[in-house]
């Protein structure tokens, strides 16, 4: 499935990220995370972009923020994320969430605690995921319980051999469980690409 608004708190590590306003487009689509540095970012955008505004570059009053929505809204952004702390914009204004929920455009506060390339970084793997896997959901809980079977296939270049003896068990057992975990993966995908079994894993580990 593809990322939208509302699973951002959800993904790991960002759940002090909050939605403060326009939460009735919370299922608008991330296409990717833009961090504005300029007062207009809407000369740097496409549509579809998660637009961060950290203050760090550039004073953020109040009124320029409510500006960030209303060209985030002509920009059809997917959202604005807007960080607070002691060093830059110390809060969010009441107001703003109001304007966020007149224009329908969802508005998150992260605090400056997290680093922004964690979050940029969670963004992107989980959008890259939701490409790879053709927008299907994916049983994680399988895949997670498969982590020391996709270490030792990473380490042993697939060989089913080497990977036996890596764990400690019959080869025969290996092969049942790369099959297992095949037929359990979204839509039967090719048991010859691990390339979104690879991602997946990747993904659980950080």
């Amino acid at each position: 499935m593809p990322l939208r608004c509302h699973d951002i708190p959800k993904l790991p590590g960002l759940e002090a990220i909050r939605i403060r306003g326009g939460s009735a487009a919370a299922a608008n689509v991330v296409r990717w995370p833009y961090v504005a540095e300029n007062r207009s970012f809407k000369s740097w955008v496409k549509g579809g972009e998660l637009v961060f505004v950290t203050g760090i570059s550039r004073h953020r009053s109040p009124q320029n923020l409510a500006e960030c929505l209303y060209e985030g809204k002509e920009c059809d952004v997917s959202g604005l994320v807007v960080l607070t702390g002691d060093a830059y914009i110390g809060q969010l204004p009441n107001t703003l969430c109001r304007v966020a929920d007149d224009l329908s455009i969802p508005l998150f506060e992260q605090p400056y605690s997290l680093p922004m390339v964690e979050v940029t970084e969670a963004i992107s793997r989980a959008i890259i995921w939701s490409e790879h896997t053709a927008g299907q959901e994916l049983g994680t809980d399988n895949l997670a319980g498969s982590a020391d079977l996709l270490d030792a296939w990473i380490a042993c270049l697939g060989n089913h051999s080497a990977m036996a003896e890596a764990l400690g068990c019959h080869r025969n057992t290996i092969r049942n469980r790369m099959n297992q975990l095949t037929e359990n993966l979204p839509n039967q995908i090719d048991p010859a690409d691990f390339k979104s079994r690879l991602l997946a894993h990747l993904l659980l580990k950080h």
